[in-house]
C-alpha cells in the first residue's frame, strides 16, 4: 500500500546551510517505513531551526482503517502533552504572584485533605513544586478518582480526590502521575484566578495570546470534523489498556475540563507553543511568562532520582535505568545514554512534553532547534520511547 505523503506548508519551509538535507530525507524515510510496517498510522511532523521551519509534512493516515489520509489541519487529542499547557498556566500564575512553588494544595483546595488521619498528615504537605515535579507521593494511576463518565467534570474529580491514597512522603520519590497531580494543579490555578471555567481560563492565559486558535480543553463542535480518532495498539496486561485510551474519544467532549489529558490541538499550534518556549516566553514583544521563570522551569529539579514508572519499564526491556530528569513541569534530556524520549544527543537542557504513545515536542536551546510530532495510532509506551529516541536522534543529526 502506498503511504500518503504531503509536504503541507512548503512555502514556509526554508533551506539553511546549517541543516543537512540528506538527514532530513533519512528522517522522513524512517517515519514512512515505520508507518508502512504498522507501528502507527500517520503523523504531522514539524522541524525548525532558529524559528524557521526546515520540515513540515504529513505522512500516512489519520484513520488507517477508513483510508482517511493525514491532513495539515487535523486536530489531535494530544493526551498528556496537555500537561504542558497546565504547567504554563501555573508558571504564569507564579509570575503574577497568585501562586508560589511552596503553595500547598490544601491552601486552595481544603477539601483535598479528606478525613483519614494518616492521609491528612501527608496531604497537608503536598505543594505546587511537588505536583510540577511528580514528587507528590500520590498514587500514579490514570484514574483520577472516578470512572470515565466523571472524568470530564473537574469539580467532580476534585471532590473524589479527597479520598485518594498517598503512597510516599511528598518530595521523596519521583513517580510520573498520569492524572492526579495535574487535576489538582489545574484546580489550584482556576481558584487562584477566581475563574469559573478552567477551559476558558486556558484560552485567556495561553491559547488566545499565542494565536493557538485550534487548541482547547475539550473538543469544540467547530473542530469535531477534523478530529483524529484515538486508536490504541496496546498489548493486554500493560500499565494502560486500550480502553483507557479509546474511551477518551467519548470523554473529551466540548464541555470536558481535564487539565491532565483533555486538550486538543494541531501540529501547527503545538509548534507555535514550542517556538514560544524557544524564545523564552516572548511573543509579539511581550512575555507571558518571564524568562527567569522559564529558565528555572527548564533546569533540572529532581537530581539523580529515577522516574519509578519509566524505571520499571526500562527494567522490563533490559535497558539502563534513566534519571527522571524533570524541571518544573518539563521533561529534560539530561545527560547520559539511557533510553529517553529526546535521545542522548540533544543538549542536556532540551525540554518538552509528551502524550502516551503518540505526541511529543521538544526544544533544544543550545542548537536553537524545535521538534513537533503528533501521530495517529497510540503505541505501547516502551515502544514509544524507542521510537522517539530514534527519531529525536535522527532529527538533531540534521543540525550542522
Amino acid at each position: 500500500m502506498t503511504i500518503p505523503v504531503s509536504h503541507t506548508s512548503t512555502a514556509d519551509v526554508v533551506t539553511r546551510d546549517d541543516i543537512d538535507p540528506r538527514a532530513i530525507e533519512r528522517f522522513t524515510a524512517e517515519i514512512t517505513s515505520d508507518i508502512e510496517h504498522g507501528a502507527y498510522d500517520g503523523v504531522h511532523v514539524i522541524l525548525a531551526r532558529g524559528g524557521e521551519k526546515v520540515l513540515d509534512t504529513t505522512i500516512g493516515w489519520s484513520e488507517r482503517a477508513a483510508g482517511r489520509e493525514m491532513r495539515s489541519d487535523d486536530v489531535f487529542r494530544v493526551l498528556s502533552l496537555t500537561k504542558a499547557f497546565t504547567n504554563l498556566m501555573a508558571l504564569r500564575a507564579i509570575g503574577e504572584g497568585k501562586l508560589s512553588l511552596s503553595t500547598r494544595v490544601v491552601d486552595l483546595i481544603p477539601e483535598f485533605l479528606g478525613t483519614d488521619p494518616f492521609r491528612m498528615l501527608r496531604k497537608d504537605r503536598i505543594n505546587l513544586i511537588h505536583l510540577l515535579t511528580h514528587r507528590s507521593g500520590l498514587t500514579p494511576t490514570p484514574n483520577p478518582g472516578l470512572g470515565p463518565d466523571g472524568f470530564g467534570v473537574l469539580a467532580d474529580v476534585i471532590q473524589a480526590l479527597g479520598g485518594v491514597d498517598v503512597l510516599f512522603e511528598p518530595g521523596e520519590n519521583l513517580n510520573y502521575a498520569p492524572a492526579i497531580n495535574h487535576a489538582l494543579m489545574g484546580e489550584m490555578v482556576r481558584r487562584a484566578y477566581g475563574a469559573e471555567s478552567f477551559g476558558a481560563l486556558a484560552q485567556e492565559l495561553i491559547f488566545r495570546p499565542l494565536g493557538m486558535s485550534d487548541t482547547s480543553f475539550g473538543l469544540p463542535a467547530a473542530l469535531a470534523d477534523r478530529a483524529v480518532p484515538l486508536k490504541a495498539y496496546l498489548p493486554e496486561g500493560g500499565f494502560l489498556q486500550p480502553s483507557d485510551i479509546e474511551v477518551l474519544n467519548d470523554v473529551i467532549t466540548a464541555d470536558a475540563e481535564m487539565p491532565w489529558v483533555g486538550s486538543v490541538s494541531t501540529a501547527d499550534d503545538v509548534h507555535a507553543f514550542a517556538e514560544w518556549l524557544r524564545r523564552r516566553g516572548e511573543h509579539n514583544g511581550e512575555h507571558l511568562v518571564a524568562p527567569a521563570i522559564l529558565d528555572q522551569a527548564t533546569t533540572l529539579q529532581t537530581g539523580e532520582m529515577p522516574n519509578d514508572l519509566y524505571a520499571e519499564m526500562a527494567k522490563a526491556r533490559g535497558w539502563e535505568i534513566p534519571k527522571g530528569n524533570f524541571g518544573l513541569g518539563f521533561s529534560l534530556s539530561g545527560t547520559g545514554t539511557a533510553p529517553s524520549f529526546f535521545g542522548p544527543f540533544t543538549s542536556p537542557r532540551t525540554h518538552g512534553n509528551y502524550g502516551a504513545g503518540s505526541s511529543l515536542f521538544w526544544v533544544d536551546p543550545e542548537r536553537d532547534f524545535t521538534f513537533t510530532f503528533l501521530s495517529a495510532g497510540v503505541m505501547e509506551e516502551s515502544e514509544n520511547v524507542a521510537r522517539f529516541q530514534k527519531l529525536s536522534t535522527m532529527a538533531i543529526a540534521a543540525a550542522l
